[in-house]
């Protein structure tokens, strides 16, 4: 019975495989996006040299790239670490946005609009003004993922529960109504907290933009664990969403357990945003701007649309981020901003398509 329902027809008629060629541009995405976000900085470094020195952190592999000591640890110490925490990041808020899309059955929904975000927000902000954990930075480091993660679901089972108030005939926007008024709520009690704790403004309005400075592999290392877990859940799901598209009782005739499949996708979706929240702050759009691209270019089905999102979603942050470190050099843009300024007019779009896309 599984078996069938993972092999169910799409909604449309676009592919429904994902085809190598789409599949190679999105590894050639991210590896573009690796070197630029290496090679480019300050410290300019020319982008062939960086990509063999790139290949010298593989096994066996021992080139001569011609960088002087200086600048391999510019590239390895200092760039590297935040290029791959802009590509987990990107592929997190990106696979997590795709999965609440497939899931709400909605081109609208998004981890910032959901309230996931704001929820992850308010925890985080909680978490650092009200200084828990113990042992300093490196206590507060390893309780935020775990404060984000119950913020965020908590704040999307909040905004699912008012959506759904309602009854059937609501109309496809009452979900993002929903989370807007869930975010705002949210933000609210985040800005009591910043103003009960005003000697904690600094740090968590700073985390409020949105950044992706590290100071080596920590935060790395922190948000790896939580990726790998959330793009195995969904992954694995991704014909299941296919299946929850064309309704629940059509789910369940194909021997799909719909409330089962859609609550661990939220759960997955969630854990992940609240990972990259943790990690870097809010950033908003991706969500949308990356899976509704992949949506309009290589097919309807999440069989195609989740990969996809993934890769290119950490590509298109590892690119925003060189962005916002070198447009208005020395000083450096908050990479939330560059992101709103792009999902601004893409969110209008997107509004404009989607009935016609979804139709």
């Amino acid at each position: 019975m599984q078996k069938a329902s993972t092999d169910a027809p799409t909604p449309t008629g676009r592919p429904a495989r994902l085809r190598p060629g789409w599949l190679a541009a999105g590894v050639g995405a991210v590896l573009v996006a690796l070197v630029a976000g290496v090679s480019l900085g300050p410290v300019s470094l020319p982008p062939g040299s960086v990509a063999v020195e790139l290949l010298n952190l593989l096994p066996g592999v021992h080139l001569t790239s011609g960088l002087t000591e200086r600048e391999i640890a510019i590239v390895t110490e200092l760039r590297l670490p935040r290029v791959v925490l802009g590509l987990l990041v990107g592929a997190l808020l990106a696979l997590a946005g795709g999965a609440y899309q497939g899931v709400f059955r909605n081109p609208l929904a998004d981890p910032y609009l959901l309230g996931a975000a704001a929820g992850a927000g308010l925890a985080v902000t909680a978490a650092i003004a009200l200084g828990m954990g113990a042992g300093g930075f490196a206590g507060l480091s390893a309780v935020l993922p775990l404060a984000a993660f119950v913020g965020s679901l908590g704040a999307v089972v909040m905004t699912y529960l008012l959506g759904v108030a309602g009854g059937r005939g609501r109309s496809p926007a009452t979900l993002i109504l929903a989370g807007v008024a869930v975010s705002a709520f949210l933000s609210a009690g985040q800005t009591y907290l910043l103003q009960r704790h005003s000697e904690s403004i600094q740090q968590v309005y700073s985390w409020l933009l949105g950044r992706l400075g590290t100071a080596g592999w920590h935060d790395v290392l922190l948000v790896l664990p939580y990726f790998l877990l959330t793009a195995v859940v969904v992954l694995l799901h991704r014909r299941e969403l296919d299946v929850l598209s064309v309704g629940d009782d059509e789910a369940t005739s194909l021997g799909l357990h719909p409330q089962r499949s859609r609550y661990l996708l939220i759960a997955a979706a969630s854990l992940g945003t609240a990972a990259a929240v943790s990690a870097s702050g809010l950033i908003g759009f991706v969500g949308i701007i990356v899976p509704h691209t992949v949506r309009l270019l290589a097919g309807s089905s999440y069989r195609v649309i989740l990969p996809l999102s993934m890769l290119f979603g950490g590509a298109f942050l590892a690119l925003t981020d060189v962005v916002a470190r070198t447009a208005a050099a020395p000083a450096e843009i908050p990479i939330g901003v560059v992101t709103a300024l792009l999902g601004g007019p893409f969110f209008v779009l997107v509004l404009r398509t989607s009935r016609r896309v979804f139709a």
